[in-house]
C-alpha cells in the first residue's frame, strides 16, 4: 500500500504546519488536502516512525478493539460509510456481511492503516502538497507578520503562515511517592506495548488505574498467555462498562437536560435509564440519546457546576460514557470470577523496589492498609488533562511565554469557540489553532473521532479562509 514517508524539507517555510501526526493531525491534513483549491504547502511534523499512531491507534495487538462500531468511525462527517468501505475493500473481515461489519468492533490498528491510506489518496488527488517532517517542535514564536517560527529539536527552524497544534494525549504520572525512581521493567507505561509483552507469564502484576488503559493492559497480558495474578488498584475501583447490542437511542427530550443543574441531570438520567430498562431496552440507550449533546451539556453548566462535576461525577460519567466492547468486558469479568484479576479500592501511597520485586503500598477505602509485592507496576492512570503537567516542552514554552493560557479548570489550553489559541491576555490568535485533547476544558467531549473529524473540518475551513501564505519574520 502506498503511504506518505518522511522526507527532508526542500524549504524552511510552509503555508500551514501541523504539529502532531496522530489521528487528530492526520484528520486536519486530510481536510486541508481535500478543501484546498491551490498549491497549498503543508508540513506535518511528527517524530514517530509512522503516522496516525498516537496513543489510541499505535497498538500492535489484535486484541485491542475500537470502542465504537466500524460504521461510526469514518474520517469524514460527509461520508459516514468511508471506513466501512475501506474495510471491505481490504477484505479484512470477509466472513462478515456489510451490515454485520458496520456493527462490529474491529481491531484498532486497522484504523491507523485506514487514515494513512486516505492521507496518501488525498495527497495525490489535489493541488495541495503535504510533506511529513520527522521532527519534534520545542518552541513556537508568533511573529508580527502573523506567522510563526517553529524551533525544532535538531536546531532547525520552520517558518509557517499558520500552525495547528494537534499534540495528542499525554499519560498521567504514576501517583505515588517513589515512582520517579522506578524504571522499566519495574515500572511500565500502559502504552508501552513492547514492555508489556515482555512481562513474564507467571509474574504478579499491579496495574494502577481501572479505566480503558487498564483494559488494554489486561488484554495485552492475556494475548501473551499470562497466568499470574493481576491486581488493579484504583481510588474508586470502577471498571469500564460494556456496550449493549446496537439499538435505537432511548426516546426522551434530551434537550431538557440543558436547563437543569447537575444534580437534577443525574437524577433525570437515572429515571430515564430505569424507564428504558422497564421497556426492555438497555440503559446504554440513554447515553446514546445524549451523546450528540455532550459538548452542550458541559458548556451549559456554570463554572461552579463544572467543578462539582469534576469533583463528584466524572468517574461515574466516564465508565458509562466511555464503554468497551461486550467481549472485552466479558473477559475482564471471567478473570475476576476465577480470581486472576483482583480489584482493590485504594489510594496509592508509595512504590519502591524490594529485591527483584516492587512493593506497592496504599490505603484501602475501608481504612485497611494495602501492601502488594509485584514483578512490575503498570501505570494505567489514563490521559493527563492539565496542560501545565503534560510532558510536552512545546506546551510548557507556550504557557511560559504567555502565548497560551491554561484552559477552564486548568484542563488543556484556552481556545476561542472556533479553536483559535488564546494567549495569556485572552486574545485569540487566528493563525494558531488547537484541537483534540487541548480543547477538553472548553468542550469536554473532544477526543472521539466524531468530534475530531468535525474539529478538523472546521480548522481547515477557517485557515483556508485566511491568507496563510508563509509569513517569514524580518531577520
Amino acid at each position: 500500500m502506498n503511504e506518505l514517508v518522511p522526507s527532508e524539507p526542500a524549504a524552511d517555510d510552509c503555508d500551514i504546519a501541523i504539529v502532531g501526526g496522530g489521528a487528530a493531525g492526520v484528520l486536519v491534513a486530510l481536510q486541508l488536502l481535500r478543501q484546498a483549491g491551490t498549491a497549498l504547502r503543508v508540513q506535518l511534523i511528527e517524530s514517530q516512525p509512522a503516522l496516525a499512531q498516537g496513543v489510541a491507534y499505535a497498538t500492535p495487538c489484535a486484541e485491542h478493539l475500537l470502542n465504537v462500531t466500524a460504521g461510526r468511525m469514518s474520517a469524514f462527517a460527509d461520508a459516514p460509510d468511508d471506513f466501512l468501505d475501506w474495510l471491505q475493500q481490504q477484505a479484512l473481515y470477509p466472513q462478515l456481511s456489510r451490515a454485520a461489519l458496520a456493527e462490529a468492533y474491529v481491531q484498532r490498528r486497522h484504523y491507523a492503516a485506514y487514515l494513512r491510506a486516505r492521507l496518501w489518496q488525498a495527497q495525490t488527488a489535489g493541488p495541495a502538497r503535504l510533506q511529513w517532517r520527522q521532527a519534534r517542535v520545542l518552541a513556537l514564536h508568533p511573529q508580527p507578520t502573523g506567522g510563526q517560527i517553529l524551533q525544532l529539536h535538531d536546531g532547525g527552524q520552520l517558518h509557517a503562515g499558520a500552525t495547528v497544534l494537534a499534540l495528542g494525549n499525554s499519560l498521567r504520572p504514576l501517583p505515588a511517592r517513589g515512582a520517579p525512581g522506578l524504571d522499566a521493567p519495574s515500572r511500565i507505561e500502559a502504552w508501552d506495548y513492547a514492555q508489556l509483552q515482555a512481562i513474564p507469564r507467571e509474574a504478579t502484576v499491579c496495574i494502577v488505574g481501572s479505566g480503558l488503559s487498564m483494559a488494554d493492559s489486561v488484554l495485552t497480558l492475556l494475548a501473551n498467555a499470562h497466568r499470574g495474578p493481576v491486581h488493579v488498584v484504583s481510588r474508586h475501583a470502577l471498571l469500564p462498562l460494556p456496550h449493549a447490542a446496537h439499538g435505537a437511542p432511548a426516546d426522551f427530550d434530551a434537550q431538557a437536560l440543558l436547563a437543569m443543574l447537575l444534580r437534577q441531570r443525574v437524577r433525570a438520567l437515572r429515571r430515564h435509564a430505569a424507564a428504558a430498562q422497564a421497556q426492555g431496552r438497555p440503559w446504554q440507550s440513554v447515553m446514546d440519546r445524549i451523546r450528540p449533546l455532550s459538548q452542550a451539556l458541559w458548556q451549559s453548566l456554570s463554572v461552579t457546576e463544572q467543578r462539582r462535576f469534576l469533583r463528584h461525577v466524572v468517574r461515574y460519567w466516564d465508565v458509562h460514557r466511555h464503554r468497551i466492547a461486550a467481549p472485552v468486558f466479558a473477559q475482564l469479568q471471567a478473570m475476576r470470577r476465577v480470581g486472576q484479576l483482583r480489584l482493590h479500592r485504594a489510594r496509592l501511597d508509595t512504590v519502591f523496589p524490594v529485591g527483584a520485586c516492587v512493593q506497592v503500598n496504599g490505603m484501602g477505602a475501608d481504612g485497611v492498609p494495602l501492601q502488594l509485592d509485584a514483578h512490575c507496576v503498570i501505570n494505567a492512570t489514563g490521559v493527563e488533562l492539565r496542560a501545565q503537567t503534560m510532558r510536552n516542552p512545546l506546551l510548557h514554552q507556550l504557557l511560559g511565554c504567555g502565548h497560551a493560557q491554561p484552559g477552564p479548570h486548568g484542563i488543556g489550553v484556552g481556545s476561542a469557540a472556533d479553536g483559535a489559541l488564546l494567549d495569556a491576555d485572552g486574545h485569540a490568535t487566528p493563525r494558531i489553532r488547537v484541537l483534540g485533547s487541548l480543547r477538553i476544558g472548553s468542550l469536554w467531549e473532544s477526543l472521539a473521532i466524531p468530534e475530531l473529524r468535525v474539529q478538523a473540518q472546521q480548522t481547515a475551513q477557517a485557515l483556508l479562509a485566511l491568507d496563510v501564505s508563509a509569513r517569514v519574520a524580518a531577520q
